[in-house]
């Protein structure tokens, strides 16, 4: 494994993140797809076998059961000290509940002890907001986050999607007022939605800011054939919404990585993964896997290196996208 720093902080992560959200009760949200807790098991011990200490999980993924399940698997694998757990908040907890969900101060403390006591752990590693809270002043937002970090309950803090200026908003804002700075950025990103190099990766390279891309593989569809059905592409709405526009662009890049992966002896995620990893200023991809041949060769596509060609070949078809994942 390789690892390299967040940021401009002092943490060290894996260059693969996995993402947890399918490692849940599926019963309880909107991922009927998800994994229970027997057959999560595999992945979290072949993650830390194989050197990921990075995890990113969230309040509101299955009603809390991913962070349960996250937190009783590195209790049971490893040393707690040596795992970097990411989680986040902002999501509807509470539905009968005003105050059970957004980025208030309220919210916000009461949701960093709601996970602490869901992953077993006096801390998390990195706090993240999950979007904007539209209704809450940013600054009350950013002032609450410093205090969680304060009190000792997380270590950084990150942000995610959002638009660049909103986020060197909140940068300077934590500058002005000597708040604890964001490290992290967790964004769309992936061959299939590129907008992100326009203003915010360059941002992030300005700044500092490690960058954490969320559907590193576009929901699945850059690791298979575009015409290929799945129980995740049949339900997951989300996914659907993301890419419905672009079907006839987004199929040509997706036959261009089948192409390379055929001519290379590889897997399809892992050219989409390396193509990912070779991007400045990306971290690390935050990668789902329901099938432990999945998580493999996302971890081996930290050793495949692209050619300049190949890169070219795949970033060739891409066509500008609507904004997605706000």
């Amino acid at each position: 494994m390789k690892y390299v720093n967040l940021g401009k902080s002092g943490l060290k992560v894996s260059r693969i993140c996995l993402g947890t959200m399918a490692y849940a009760d599926g019963t309880k949200g909107n991922h009927p797809w998800a994994l229970n807790e027997d057959a999560a098991q595999p992945f979290f011990k072949r993650a830390i076998e194989a050197g990921i200490n990075f995890f990113d999980t969230a309040n509101v993924y299955s009603s809390g059961t991913s962070e349960e399940f996250l937190g009783r698997a590195i209790n049971k694998y490893a040393k707690r000290d040596e795992i970097v757990i990411a989680t986040k908040v902002h999501g509807e907890m509470r539905p009968n509940d005003p105050n059970g969900k957004g980025l208030s101060r309220k919210h916000i403390f009461g949701e960093i002890d709601a996970s602490l006591q869901r992953l077993g752990t006096d801390y998390v590693d990195l706090y993240q907001i999950h979007r904007l809270d539209p209704e809450t002043p940013i600054e009350e937002t950013l002032e609450a986050l410093h205090d969680v970090v304060k009190s000792g309950k997380a270590r950084y803090i990150g942000a995610s999607s959002m638009w660049a200026w909103q986020f060197m908003q909140a940068l300077a804002l934590q500058s002005a007022n000597g708040w604890t700075r964001f490290v992290s950025m967790q964004n769309h990103l992936n061959l299939l939605y590129r907008e992100e190099e326009r203003e915010m990766l360059p941002l992030c390279r300005d700044q500092g800011i490690g960058v954490i891309p969320w559907s590193p593989l576009a929901r699945g569809r850059l690791a298979r054939p575009a015409d290929t059905k799945t129980e995740r592409s049949e339900t997951d709405r989300f996914g659907q919404y993301l890419y419905r526009k672009t079907v006839e662009a987004d199929t040509q890049v997706i036959e261009r990585v089948g192409a390379i992966a055929a001519t290379r002896g590889v897997s399809r995620g892992q050219v989409a993964l390396a193509w990912l990893l070779a991007k400045r200023g990306v971290t690390a991809p935050i990668v789902g896997a329901t099938k432990i041949e999945q998580l493999n060769e996302s971890i081996a596509a930290i050793d495949l290196e692209l050619t300049v060609d190949e890169i070219r070949q795949l970033e060739e078809p891409y066509i500008p996208h609507p904004v997605a994942g706000f």
